[in-house]
């Protein structure tokens, strides 16, 4: 079974961080919410709290092939802030899946991660991308790193990675399933 992890800190944004546990969940995929901060509640920009499955250190990595980013702020630059977060945001996008929407893929630039890449963002947030990587598009996919402009394309963002890990099948069942 596919599996992602999807990193939250406080100040997260509310809808880009569940719709991506709720697709990928309702897709068949192990999707587990990991708190970076020392509990394992974390409140979102909009001040609600949301119980995380576990702790970032109670998460073995090794059985995971996708860490997402959800943006919201402070949510990713709490995430830029966390070497932990850094260090298993640059091992996966060698060797894995990384997905970051809204404002957290500046994350991927500012690690340079995406040298001779594409991605996407929330408007503003390109300055840390190298000169020609940004798309401007809803979502961007360049091999293993999907990236996402905002709020509104947090369903096409999860489809698409459903998509990437899981296949077309798993997509169709999601679909069928919310009268997509």
């Amino acid at each position: 079974m596919p599996s992602v992890a999807v990193l939250a800190a406080d100040g997260f944004e509310t809808i880009e961080c569940l719709t991506m546990v709720d697709v990928m969940r309702r897709g068949g995929v192990r999707a587990t919410l990991v708190s970076i901060m020392p509990t394992r509640e974390v409140v979102s920009s909009l001040q609600i709290p949301v119980t995380c499955d576990a702790l970032f250190d109670e998460i073995n990595f090794d059985e995971y092939d996708c860490v997402v980013l959800p943006g919201g702020l402070p949510g990713a630059t709490n995430l830029r802030a966390d070497q932990r977060v850094c260090d298993v945001v640059c091992e996966f996008a060698a060797t894995k899946h990384v997905a970051a929407i809204c404002a957290a893929p500046f994350i991927l630039g500012e690690l340079d991660l995406l040298e001779g890449r594409h991605a996407t963002c929330f408007p503003g947030f390109e300055k840390s991308f190298p000169e020609g990587a940004y798309t401007g598009e809803k979502v961007t996919q360049d091999g293993n790193i999907i990236t996402a402009s905002g709020m509104a394309q947090s369903l096409p963002f999860a489809l698409e990675l459903l998509r990437t890990i899981a296949g077309d099948k798993a997509v169709e069942k999601v679909a069928e399933g919310i009268q997509l």
